[in-house]
């Protein structure tokens, strides 16, 4: 199957080339569902598909919001510069806006987005017939009926699925409630997230008296979703005919993005390969920042968590290593504060996870350091060994009361 990871700026994407994409998946600055991922300009964007393909890493580029007619004398150039940069797919929701990549964008494969809900496989036939190469299906969707799907539909037709991240209580995103709360319109990429809230009861003519809503004795975050992680089930995604595991998360950290990859990097392979499967990748998922996880709807309802929509951080990034000698001298850039001797976890571009603590730490200009505390300074450090740039450094902390 092939991996699929998020890249919503070129931090991002730099690590999910790096550790172990079969493809990414980005947006430009328009015609995107993450308004809030970084995303790339006019001018980045051709940077980002030449970096990606440098390291045999298929781009898929999202233009997946229902565009409004205003919107759609803007699109035809947006889709030509999508095609003249090379960009291997694209991710599309609107059927107009579908059509119109086949006239602007011929070169670009195109992907029927999760948002369009495909959840049968006469709606996945129809749309290779309209000549999409893949369809991404709706994540309501268990093993037997993507089974269901991939015996019914053309052999040339992908089917993709999400595999792990972040769950809408709406289908598949088809929500109002952001829009009609504080005017975010979910559909546009600008989801707020109100279903992350904590609600009470306020009774009309008693302001101010609030009154816990309870779905049971656990508590009143009645919509919170569990996040996907099937990480233990590549296996049952390779059995019923699964063509490529889309790892969501554009708008996460670029440590989230560098972990997660390599994480189902590892698994994916060893379990291709027929061989059993290194514990300490599946726990690297639980090092990253998430909400209580769950299997999708796979293997049925995925349940919720009412106790409290906080995530669990437990660990930290406080460096990227930048370069390193055989002698393990390193030029690292930091971005959470450490202290000389503090335990540490390194882990890196197909670098197995090991604890390490820094012999030494050093100003550019060679001035000894005791810590390190502004975010993004470049220092200097003696590691135990050579790691590959990129590795990245962390130690744990609990943040999940912030």
């Amino acid at each position: 199957m092939e991996l699929l990871a998020p890249a919503g700026d070129m931090e991002k994407l730099n690590m999910a080339v790096r550790y172990g994409a079969d493809a990414v998946y980005l947006a430009g600055t328009s015609f995107g569902m993450r308004s809030f991922a970084g995303n790339f300009t006019p001018e980045e964007l051709p940077r980002a598909v030449e970096l990606a393909h440098s390291f045999g890493v298929r781009t898929h580029v999202t233009v997946n919001t229902m565009a409004r007619g205003d919107e759609l004398e803007r699109l035809p150039a947006h889709l030509e510069l999508l095609n003249d940069a090379g960009v291997d797919a694209l991710i599309v929701a609107d059927l107009g806006a579908f059509r119109m990549a086949q006239t602007y964008a011929p070169r670009c494969e195109l992907h029927v987005s999760t948002q369009v809900s495909v959840a049968n496989h006469a709606s996945a036939t129809a749309w290779f017939e309209l000549g999409a190469k893949r369809v991404v299906l709706a994540r309501e969707l268990s093993l037997e009926e993507i089974a269901a799907i991939r015996a019914k539909t053309p052999p040339a037709l992908e089917l993709e699925v999400f595999a792990h991240g972040a769950m809408c209580v709406s289908y598949s995103g088809r929500c109002l409630l952001s829009n009609y709360m504080t005017g975010r319109d979910s559909n546009r990429g600008a989801c707020a997230q109100p279903c992350r809230y904590q609600y009470y009861l306020m009774e009309e003519k008693r302001p101010g008296e609030y009154f816990p809503v309870f779905e049971d004795e656990k508590g009143t975050y009645i919509m919170n979703s569990r996040d996907m992680c099937m990480i233990d089930h590549l296996d049952d995604l390779m059995r019923v005919g699964v063509d490529c595991i889309k790892l969501e998360g554009r708008a996460k950290s670029a440590y989230y993005a560098a972990i997660v990859t390599g994480a189902y990097r590892h698994v994916l392979d060893d379990v291709a390969g027929g061989r059993p499967v290194d514990p300490i990748w599946r726990n690297e998922v639980e090092k990253l920042s998430h909400r209580h996880y769950s299997t999708g709807f796979f293997y049925g309802q995925p349940g919720q968590y009412y106790e409290d929509s906080r995530y669990i951080r437990e660990y930290q990034v406080v460096a990227i290593i930048q370069e390193c000698d055989a002698d393990g001298n390193a030029l690292a850039s930091l971005r959470n504060k450490f202290s000389l001797g503090e335990p540490l976890e390194a882990v890196g571009p197909n670098l197995r996870p090991f604890s390490l603590k820094a012999a030494q730490l050093r100003s550019l200009e060679g001035e000894p350091l005791s810590e390190v505390r502004t975010p993004q300074m470049m220092f200097r450090m003696k590691l135990p060994c050579q790691v590959p740039a990129w590795t990245i450094l962390r130690h744990q902390v609990d943040l999940s009361a912030s």
